[in-house]
């Protein structure tokens, strides 16, 4: 019991390093000094009791995630809210539960949500994940004249269900709308892989040397952030160079 304990203490202080990109060497601390480490951090980085009792509840739900679902859906049950269906819906995707998911993104939509861009934009998502891929474009279709549409990774989304249906020029105009400086990272190198099996190799080089000059300008906590996308893109690059 108290092995398992001290476990538990030692996976919440390493998912509050990652919460809140603190220095990794408190995690070498943690593990090689497993009790006073964890106190120490606790004493130093963890001094807000609310916010402690939230990362508690937190990581209850990443241990043990149908806790976190029987939890919405008995709050469904006690008020069929827009929000309590959605939030129940997202936990559900978050599970890779996809079926029960798209009933509760439907279900919402059945209840005058039917332009709500939140629950359209998740159904592109989860239609892509259950690898349907003609109703992802056909959702994305519905809102794709709203302005949180444009330039969104909805609608990056879109773009690789098309290229899933063989719709290249499609995939490639949605695809491309995310390339923007300072931003969107792992899609841009999603989108430059796009271009190398297109055989268009200098304008995925074109975006790859870009995230390697943007990589020299960013600030420690993106370059943690964003630091296996800025990898991939310098393996990419070094192989088309």
């Amino acid at each position: 019991m108290y092995y398992y304990l001290i476990v538990a203490f030692q996976v919440f202080c390493v998912y509050h390093i990652y919460k809140n990109r603190n220095s990794y060497y408190w995690v070498f601390l943690i593990f090689f000094v497993p009790v006073i480490g964890c106190i120490i951090y606790l004493l130093t980085q963890v001094y807000n009791k609310r916010d402690a009792q939230k990362l508690t509840s937190e990581i209850t739900h990443i241990i043990n995630p149908t806790k976190k679902i029987k939890d919405l859906e008995s709050k469904l049950e006690f008020s069929e809210s827009y929000q309590n269906r959605v939030n129940l819906a997202d936990a559900q995707l978050e599970n890779k539960d996809y079926k029960n998911a798209l009933s509760h993104y439907l279900m919402t939509l059945n209840d005058g949500y039917e332009n709500d861009f939140y629950v359209n934009s998740k159904l592109v998502e989860a239609y892509f994940l259950n690898k349907d891929y003609n109703n992802a474009v056909v959702f994305a279709d519905k809102i794709k004249d709203k302005v949180e549409y444009k330039q969104s990774k909805t609608q990056f989304i879109c773009g690789l269900a098309y290229e899933k249906l063989g719709d290249f020029e499609a995939a490639e105009f949605n695809l491309k709308q995310i390339d923007i400086r300072y931003s969107f990272y792992d899609e841009r190198v999603v989108l430059a892989e796009f271009y190398i099996s297109r055989n268009k190799n200098e304008d995925a080089k074109t975006i790859l040397e870009e995230i390697q000059k943007e990589a020299q300008h960013m600030t420690k906590p993106n370059r943690k952030l964003y630091r296996f996308a800025v990898s991939k893109a310098e393996k990419l690059l070094s192989q088309i160079a």
